[in-house]
Protein backbone atom coordinates (compact mmCIF):
# COMPACT_ATOMS: atom_id res chain seq x y z
CA UNK A 1 0.00 0.00 0.00
CA UNK A 2 1.24 3.32 -0.66
CA UNK A 3 2.88 5.77 1.95
CA UNK A 4 0.52 7.32 4.42
CA UNK A 5 -2.27 5.61 2.81
CA UNK A 6 -3.24 4.11 6.49
CA UNK A 7 -3.18 8.06 8.10
CA UNK A 8 -5.01 9.85 5.46
CA UNK A 9 -7.94 6.95 5.58
CA UNK A 10 -8.60 7.37 9.06
CA UNK A 11 -7.97 10.95 9.47
CA UNK A 12 -9.72 12.14 6.27
CA UNK A 13 -12.39 9.46 6.07
CA UNK A 14 -12.92 10.24 9.89
CA UNK A 15 -14.08 13.84 9.57
CA UNK A 16 -15.76 13.02 6.23
CA UNK A 17 -18.02 10.04 8.52
CA UNK A 18 -18.42 13.21 11.44
CA UNK A 19 -20.03 15.58 8.93
CA UNK A 20 -22.31 12.52 7.89
CA UNK A 21 -23.44 11.24 10.82
CA UNK A 22 -24.22 14.78 11.83
CA UNK A 23 -26.03 15.07 7.82
CA UNK A 24 -27.66 11.76 8.25
CA UNK A 25 -28.87 12.07 12.36
CA UNK A 26 -28.66 15.34 13.82
CA UNK A 27 -29.94 17.48 11.06
CA UNK A 28 -32.95 15.17 11.17
CA UNK A 29 -32.95 15.80 14.78
CA UNK A 30 -32.19 20.25 14.28
CA UNK A 31 -35.21 19.69 11.90
CA UNK A 32 -37.57 18.12 14.04
CA UNK A 33 -37.07 19.94 17.29
CA UNK A 34 -36.46 23.41 16.02
CA UNK A 35 -38.45 24.09 12.62
CA UNK A 36 -41.07 21.40 11.95
CA UNK A 37 -42.37 18.11 13.49
CA UNK A 38 -43.61 16.97 10.42
CA UNK A 39 -42.30 13.49 9.19
CA UNK A 40 -42.50 14.25 5.92
CA UNK A 41 -40.03 17.25 5.94
CA UNK A 42 -37.71 14.58 7.14
CA UNK A 43 -38.10 12.03 3.98
CA UNK A 44 -37.48 14.84 1.68
CA UNK A 45 -34.73 15.89 3.24
CA UNK A 46 -33.11 12.56 3.09
CA UNK A 47 -34.52 11.70 -0.33
CA UNK A 48 -32.98 15.11 -2.03
CA UNK A 49 -29.93 15.23 -0.24
CA UNK A 50 -29.30 11.15 -1.32
CA UNK A 51 -29.94 12.17 -5.18
CA UNK A 52 -27.93 15.23 -4.95
CA UNK A 53 -25.30 12.83 -3.97
CA UNK A 54 -25.53 10.12 -6.27
CA UNK A 55 -25.37 12.82 -9.35
CA UNK A 56 -22.30 14.41 -7.63
CA UNK A 57 -20.33 11.32 -7.48
CA UNK A 58 -21.03 10.56 -10.86
CA UNK A 59 -19.93 14.37 -12.34
CA UNK A 60 -16.84 14.48 -10.00
CA UNK A 61 -15.94 10.59 -9.98
CA UNK A 62 -16.26 10.77 -14.07
CA UNK A 63 -14.05 14.33 -13.68
CA UNK A 64 -11.27 12.88 -11.53
CA UNK A 65 -11.04 9.82 -13.55
CA UNK A 66 -10.48 12.17 -17.05
CA UNK A 67 -7.87 14.43 -15.21
CA UNK A 68 -6.10 11.60 -13.31
CA UNK A 69 -6.18 13.64 -10.38
CA UNK A 70 -7.92 13.05 -6.89
CA UNK A 71 -6.12 15.16 -4.65
CA UNK A 72 -7.58 18.47 -5.41
CA UNK A 73 -10.83 17.44 -4.88
CA UNK A 74 -10.84 16.06 -1.65
CA UNK A 75 -8.31 19.25 -0.46
CA UNK A 76 -11.19 21.85 -1.80
CA UNK A 77 -14.00 19.61 -1.39
CA UNK A 78 -13.36 19.34 2.37
CA UNK A 79 -13.10 22.86 2.85
CA UNK A 80 -16.28 23.81 1.30
CA UNK A 81 -17.83 20.97 3.21
CA UNK A 82 -16.89 22.87 6.74
CA UNK A 83 -18.30 26.18 4.94
CA UNK A 84 -21.43 24.67 3.99
CA UNK A 85 -21.89 22.77 7.33
CA UNK A 86 -21.12 26.29 9.56
CA UNK A 87 -23.71 27.73 7.70
CA UNK A 88 -26.81 25.56 9.35
CA UNK A 89 -25.45 27.32 12.94
CA UNK A 90 -27.01 30.64 11.13
CA UNK A 91 -30.52 29.28 10.69
CA UNK A 92 -32.94 30.96 13.20
CA UNK A 93 -36.82 29.73 12.56
CA UNK A 94 -37.45 33.52 13.48
CA UNK A 95 -35.82 34.60 9.84
CA UNK A 96 -38.73 32.99 7.79
CA UNK A 97 -41.81 33.93 7.50
CA UNK A 98 -43.58 30.64 7.50
CA UNK A 99 -42.35 26.92 9.28
CA UNK A 100 -42.68 25.65 5.70
CA UNK A 101 -40.19 28.19 4.37
CA UNK A 102 -37.55 27.40 7.29
CA UNK A 103 -37.61 23.68 6.47
CA UNK A 104 -37.42 23.90 3.05
CA UNK A 105 -34.19 26.00 3.39
CA UNK A 106 -32.67 23.61 5.76
CA UNK A 107 -33.12 21.16 2.66
CA UNK A 108 -32.06 23.56 0.48
CA UNK A 109 -28.64 24.40 2.74
CA UNK A 110 -28.22 20.16 3.14
CA UNK A 111 -28.55 19.15 -0.55
CA UNK A 112 -25.73 22.51 -0.87
CA UNK A 113 -23.37 20.70 1.86
CA UNK A 114 -24.23 17.13 0.44
CA UNK A 115 -22.54 18.43 -2.64
CA UNK A 116 -19.28 19.40 -1.66
CA UNK A 117 -19.39 16.65 1.07
CA UNK A 118 -20.08 13.74 -1.76
CA UNK A 119 -17.64 15.49 -4.27
CA UNK A 120 -14.77 15.02 -1.70
CA UNK A 121 -15.64 11.55 -0.05
CA UNK A 122 -18.20 9.69 -2.08
CA UNK A 123 -16.49 10.23 -5.27
CA UNK A 124 -13.07 10.68 -4.69
CA UNK A 125 -12.21 9.74 -1.67
CA UNK A 126 -13.87 6.04 -2.33
CA UNK A 127 -12.03 5.71 -5.51
CA UNK A 128 -8.62 6.70 -4.42
CA UNK A 129 -8.79 4.01 -1.62
CA UNK A 130 -9.84 1.40 -3.92
CA UNK A 131 -6.79 2.10 -6.14
CA UNK A 132 -4.46 1.91 -3.93
CA UNK A 133 -5.40 -0.81 -1.73
CA UNK A 134 -4.33 -4.33 -2.76
CA UNK A 135 -7.23 -6.78 -3.06
CA UNK A 136 -5.97 -9.26 -0.25
CA UNK A 137 -5.79 -6.52 2.24
CA UNK A 138 -9.33 -5.30 1.02
CA UNK A 139 -11.49 -7.08 3.92
CA UNK A 140 -8.91 -6.13 6.60
CA UNK A 141 -9.08 -2.30 5.09
CA UNK A 142 -12.89 -2.03 4.96
CA UNK A 143 -13.18 -3.52 8.57
CA UNK A 144 -11.47 -0.14 9.53
CA UNK A 145 -13.15 2.07 7.39
CA UNK A 146 -16.58 0.84 8.25
CA UNK A 147 -16.35 1.47 11.67
CA UNK A 148 -15.19 5.12 10.96
CA UNK A 149 -18.91 6.09 11.15
CA UNK A 150 -19.23 3.97 14.56
CA UNK A 151 -16.24 6.04 15.65
CA UNK A 152 -17.79 9.50 14.26
CA UNK A 153 -21.32 8.19 16.12
CA UNK A 154 -19.47 7.87 19.26
CA UNK A 155 -17.68 11.36 18.81
CA UNK A 156 -20.68 13.40 18.38
CA UNK A 157 -22.98 11.42 21.14
CA UNK A 158 -20.44 11.82 23.21
CA UNK A 159 -18.35 14.87 23.01
CA UNK A 160 -21.25 16.98 21.08
CA UNK A 161 -24.68 16.10 21.77
CA UNK A 162 -24.70 18.15 24.70
CA UNK A 163 -24.40 20.84 22.83
CA UNK A 164 -27.92 20.00 20.58
CA UNK A 165 -29.46 19.11 24.41
CA UNK A 166 -28.97 22.30 25.34
CA UNK A 167 -30.44 23.87 21.92
CA UNK A 168 -26.49 25.29 21.18
CA UNK A 169 -26.94 24.35 17.49
CA UNK A 170 -24.77 27.26 16.23
CA UNK A 171 -21.74 25.93 18.39
CA UNK A 172 -22.31 22.32 17.41
CA UNK A 173 -21.96 23.25 14.00
CA UNK A 174 -18.97 24.97 14.07
CA UNK A 175 -17.09 23.18 16.27
CA UNK A 176 -18.11 20.14 13.04
CA UNK A 177 -16.80 22.83 10.58
CA UNK A 178 -13.74 23.26 12.44
CA UNK A 179 -13.06 19.71 12.47
CA UNK A 180 -13.35 19.64 8.41
CA UNK A 181 -11.31 22.53 7.62
CA UNK A 182 -8.30 20.81 9.86
CA UNK A 183 -9.13 17.68 7.81
CA UNK A 184 -9.01 19.64 4.28
CA UNK A 185 -5.70 20.67 5.38
CA UNK A 186 -4.31 17.43 6.33
CA UNK A 187 -5.13 16.13 3.25
CA UNK A 188 -3.07 18.19 1.15
CA UNK A 189 -0.07 17.41 3.70
CA UNK A 190 -1.07 13.65 3.98
CA UNK A 191 -2.24 13.04 0.07
CA UNK A 192 1.04 11.70 -1.78
CA UNK A 193 -0.44 11.92 -5.70
CA UNK A 194 1.26 10.37 -8.58
CA UNK A 195 -0.59 12.19 -11.61
CA UNK A 196 -2.27 9.36 -13.52
CA UNK A 197 -2.66 9.49 -17.34
CA UNK A 198 -5.52 11.32 -18.25
CA UNK A 199 -8.00 9.45 -19.74
CA UNK A 200 -9.95 11.85 -22.29
CA UNK A 201 -11.25 10.20 -24.73
CA UNK A 202 -15.17 10.31 -25.68
CA UNK A 203 -17.38 13.25 -23.63
CA UNK A 204 -18.41 13.88 -20.48
CA UNK A 205 -21.56 12.15 -20.82
CA UNK A 206 -20.51 9.51 -21.75
CA UNK A 207 -18.53 8.81 -18.18
CA UNK A 208 -21.71 10.07 -16.37
CA UNK A 209 -23.17 7.01 -18.46
CA UNK A 210 -20.88 4.17 -18.35
CA UNK A 211 -22.06 2.24 -15.48
CA UNK A 212 -25.33 2.06 -17.29
CA UNK A 213 -24.10 1.04 -20.95
CA UNK A 214 -25.42 -2.79 -21.23
CA UNK A 215 -21.88 -3.27 -22.08
CA UNK A 216 -20.69 -2.58 -18.63
CA UNK A 217 -23.23 -4.76 -17.41
CA UNK A 218 -22.87 -7.90 -18.97
CA UNK A 219 -19.36 -7.36 -18.66
CA UNK A 220 -19.44 -6.91 -15.04
CA UNK A 221 -22.34 -8.90 -14.01
CA UNK A 222 -21.17 -9.78 -10.35
CA UNK A 223 -20.20 -6.15 -9.89
CA UNK A 224 -24.17 -5.39 -10.11
CA UNK A 225 -25.09 -8.30 -8.48
CA UNK A 226 -23.19 -7.20 -5.88
CA UNK A 227 -24.61 -3.26 -6.28
CA UNK A 228 -28.18 -4.62 -5.68
CA UNK A 229 -27.88 -6.64 -2.53
CA UNK A 230 -25.84 -3.77 -1.04
CA UNK A 231 -29.22 -1.65 -2.23
CA UNK A 232 -31.75 -4.33 -0.72
CA UNK A 233 -29.63 -4.19 2.39
CA UNK A 234 -28.87 -0.50 2.51
CA UNK A 235 -33.09 0.11 2.40
CA UNK A 236 -33.44 -2.05 5.21
CA UNK A 237 -31.10 0.20 7.87
CA UNK A 238 -32.44 3.14 5.89
CA UNK A 239 -36.36 1.79 6.87
CA UNK A 240 -35.44 3.24 10.18
CA UNK A 241 -31.68 5.53 11.05
CA UNK A 242 -33.48 8.83 9.95
CA UNK A 243 -35.51 7.91 12.89
CA UNK A 244 -33.54 5.91 15.50
CA UNK A 245 -32.54 9.22 18.18
CA UNK A 246 -36.29 10.31 17.44
CA UNK A 247 -37.37 6.67 18.66
CA UNK A 248 -35.00 6.02 21.41
CA UNK A 249 -35.75 9.55 23.02
CA UNK A 250 -39.76 9.68 22.67
CA UNK A 251 -40.82 6.37 22.45
CA UNK A 252 -38.67 4.04 24.58
CA UNK A 253 -38.36 7.57 26.71
CA UNK A 254 -34.50 6.68 27.76
CA UNK A 255 -32.88 10.03 28.23
CA UNK A 256 -29.21 8.19 28.70
CA UNK A 257 -29.36 7.19 25.03
CA UNK A 258 -25.99 8.14 24.82
CA UNK A 259 -24.69 5.54 26.29
CA UNK A 260 -26.98 2.91 24.71
CA UNK A 261 -25.63 4.10 21.52
CA UNK A 262 -22.25 4.14 22.84
CA UNK A 263 -22.23 0.88 24.27
CA UNK A 264 -23.81 -1.03 20.83
CA UNK A 265 -21.02 1.13 18.46
CA UNK A 266 -18.28 0.05 20.49
CA UNK A 267 -19.17 -3.63 20.67
CA UNK A 268 -20.02 -3.30 16.94
CA UNK A 269 -17.20 -1.99 16.14
CA UNK A 270 -14.86 -4.26 17.77
CA UNK A 271 -16.34 -6.97 16.23
CA UNK A 272 -16.09 -5.62 12.79
CA UNK A 273 -12.05 -5.16 13.28
CA UNK A 274 -12.13 -8.42 14.71
CA UNK A 275 -13.93 -10.10 11.38
CA UNK A 276 -12.16 -8.03 9.17
CA UNK A 277 -8.94 -9.90 9.22
CA UNK A 278 -10.76 -13.08 9.22
CA UNK A 279 -12.77 -12.56 5.96
CA UNK A 280 -9.59 -12.01 3.97
CA UNK A 281 -8.67 -15.79 4.84
CA UNK A 282 -12.33 -17.37 4.74
CA UNK A 283 -13.77 -15.54 1.75
CA UNK A 284 -15.89 -12.63 1.15
CA UNK A 285 -19.24 -14.18 0.12
CA UNK A 286 -19.16 -17.20 2.52
CA UNK A 287 -19.79 -14.65 5.23
CA UNK A 288 -21.91 -11.71 3.67
CA UNK A 289 -25.10 -14.26 3.96
CA UNK A 290 -24.94 -15.06 7.58
CA UNK A 291 -24.00 -11.25 7.83
CA UNK A 292 -27.48 -10.42 6.66
CA UNK A 293 -28.99 -12.85 8.84
CA UNK A 294 -27.21 -12.10 11.72
CA UNK A 295 -28.43 -7.98 11.03
CA UNK A 296 -31.89 -8.82 10.70
CA UNK A 297 -32.00 -10.87 13.60
CA UNK A 298 -31.00 -7.47 15.97
CA UNK A 299 -34.04 -6.05 13.23
CA UNK A 300 -36.21 -8.47 14.80
CA UNK A 301 -34.69 -8.32 18.51
CA UNK A 302 -35.01 -4.77 18.38
CA UNK A 303 -39.27 -5.07 17.39
CA UNK A 304 -39.57 -6.79 20.43
CA UNK A 305 -37.34 -5.16 22.93
CA UNK A 306 -38.45 -2.09 25.40
CA UNK A 307 -35.79 -2.04 28.43
CA UNK A 308 -32.67 -1.01 28.15
CA UNK A 309 -30.71 -4.01 28.46
CA UNK A 310 -33.12 -5.76 25.60
CA UNK A 311 -32.70 -2.78 23.52
CA UNK A 312 -28.63 -2.71 23.93
CA UNK A 313 -28.57 -6.48 23.32
CA UNK A 314 -30.12 -6.15 20.06
CA UNK A 315 -28.81 -3.21 19.00
CA UNK A 316 -25.72 -4.69 19.15
CA UNK A 317 -26.42 -7.38 17.09
CA UNK A 318 -28.24 -5.93 14.95
CA UNK A 319 -25.24 -2.96 13.97
CA UNK A 320 -22.76 -5.90 14.27
CA UNK A 321 -24.04 -7.56 11.38
CA UNK A 322 -24.63 -4.37 9.57
CA UNK A 323 -21.06 -3.66 9.61
CA UNK A 324 -19.65 -6.86 8.86
CA UNK A 325 -22.30 -7.04 6.20
CA UNK A 326 -21.31 -3.50 4.67
CA UNK A 327 -17.87 -4.12 5.08
CA UNK A 328 -17.77 -7.62 2.98
CA UNK A 329 -19.98 -6.27 0.28
CA UNK A 330 -18.01 -2.67 -0.09
CA UNK A 331 -14.77 -5.37 -0.26
CA UNK A 332 -16.52 -7.00 -3.30
CA UNK A 333 -17.45 -3.89 -4.97
CA UNK A 334 -14.35 -3.02 -4.93
CA UNK A 335 -13.02 -6.37 -6.37
CA UNK A 336 -15.12 -6.27 -9.12
CA UNK A 337 -14.71 -2.45 -10.32
CA UNK A 338 -13.05 -2.72 -13.71
CA UNK A 339 -9.62 -0.69 -13.97
CA UNK A 340 -9.52 2.81 -15.18
CA UNK A 341 -12.81 3.46 -13.78
CA UNK A 342 -12.78 3.74 -10.55
CA UNK A 343 -14.21 7.70 -9.82
CA UNK A 344 -17.18 6.45 -12.21
CA UNK A 345 -17.84 3.52 -10.61
CA UNK A 346 -18.69 5.34 -7.44
CA UNK A 347 -21.49 7.02 -9.17
CA UNK A 348 -23.15 3.52 -9.51
CA UNK A 349 -22.40 2.22 -6.18
CA UNK A 350 -24.12 5.41 -4.72
CA UNK A 351 -27.20 4.59 -6.92
CA UNK A 352 -27.34 1.57 -4.76
CA UNK A 353 -25.91 2.10 -1.19
CA UNK A 354 -27.29 5.83 -1.15
CA UNK A 355 -29.49 7.21 -3.50
CA UNK A 356 -32.87 3.90 -3.98
CA UNK A 357 -32.15 3.26 0.11
CA UNK A 358 -32.30 6.90 1.21
CA UNK A 359 -35.48 7.56 -1.00
CA UNK A 360 -37.25 4.58 -0.34
CA UNK A 361 -36.34 3.87 2.97
CA UNK A 362 -37.19 6.55 4.88
CA UNK A 363 -40.62 7.03 3.03
CA UNK A 364 -41.64 3.36 3.92
CA UNK A 365 -40.24 4.63 7.79
CA UNK A 366 -42.35 7.36 7.77
CA UNK A 367 -45.46 6.03 6.62
CA UNK A 368 -44.87 3.27 9.14
CA UNK A 369 -44.72 6.59 12.12
CA UNK A 370 -47.87 8.04 10.89
CA UNK A 371 -49.65 4.96 10.70
CA UNK A 372 -49.09 3.96 13.95
CA UNK A 373 -50.86 7.26 14.94
CA UNK A 374 -48.74 7.65 17.97
CA UNK A 375 -48.00 11.12 18.97
CA UNK A 376 -48.14 13.56 22.15
CA UNK A 377 -48.07 16.90 22.85
CA UNK A 378 -45.45 19.87 23.40
CA UNK A 379 -45.28 23.27 23.81
CA UNK A 380 -49.29 23.00 22.28
CA UNK A 381 -48.19 21.20 19.34
CA UNK A 382 -49.06 17.52 18.50
CA UNK A 383 -45.69 15.53 17.29
CA UNK A 384 -45.82 12.21 15.82
CA UNK A 385 -43.78 9.41 17.26
CA UNK A 386 -42.00 6.46 15.55
CA UNK A 387 -42.92 2.82 16.98
CA UNK A 388 -40.88 -0.27 16.43
CA UNK A 389 -43.11 -1.11 13.51
CA UNK A 390 -39.50 0.39 12.33
CA UNK A 391 -37.85 -2.34 12.38
CA UNK A 392 -40.09 -4.90 11.85
CA UNK A 393 -40.49 -3.65 8.54
CA UNK A 394 -36.45 -3.08 8.06
CA UNK A 395 -36.23 -6.39 8.70
CA UNK A 396 -37.98 -8.02 6.19
CA UNK A 397 -36.61 -5.88 3.57
CA UNK A 398 -33.12 -6.20 4.52
CA UNK A 399 -33.77 -10.67 3.98
CA UNK A 400 -34.76 -9.33 0.42
CA UNK A 401 -30.93 -8.82 0.25
CA UNK A 402 -30.04 -13.06 0.73
CA UNK A 403 -31.84 -13.44 -2.87
CA UNK A 404 -29.07 -11.44 -5.17
CA UNK A 405 -26.41 -12.83 -2.53
CA UNK A 406 -27.27 -16.02 -3.34
CA UNK A 407 -27.05 -15.70 -6.86
CA UNK A 408 -23.64 -14.05 -6.42
CA UNK A 409 -22.51 -17.53 -4.69
CA UNK A 410 -23.31 -19.23 -7.94
CA UNK A 411 -21.71 -17.23 -10.40
CA UNK A 412 -18.52 -17.27 -8.48
CA UNK A 413 -18.94 -21.17 -8.18
CA UNK A 414 -18.88 -21.09 -12.01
Amino acid sequence: MKKNLWPSAIIIGLSGQIAWTVENMYFNVFLYNTISQDSSYIAMMVALSAITATFTTFLIGGISDRIGRRKPFMTWGYLFWALTVALFGFISPSSFRSVSLAAISVVALDCLMTFFGSAANDAVFNAYITENVPGEKRSKVEGVIQILPMVAMLFVFGVMDGFTQKGEWRSFFLIVAGIMAISALSSFFLIHEEKRESRREGSLLSSFLYGFLPSTVKGNRKLYITFLAFGVNAIGMQVFYPYLIIYVQNYLGFDNYVVLLGIVLIVASVFSVVMGRVVDRIGRIKVAIPAVCLMATGMAAMYFSRSFIATTLAGCVMMAGYLLSTSVLSALVRDYTPPQHEGEIQGVRMVFQVMIPMVVGPVLGSAAIKGSGMTYMELGEVKSVPTPLIFLIAAVVTIFSLIPLIALRKEEKR
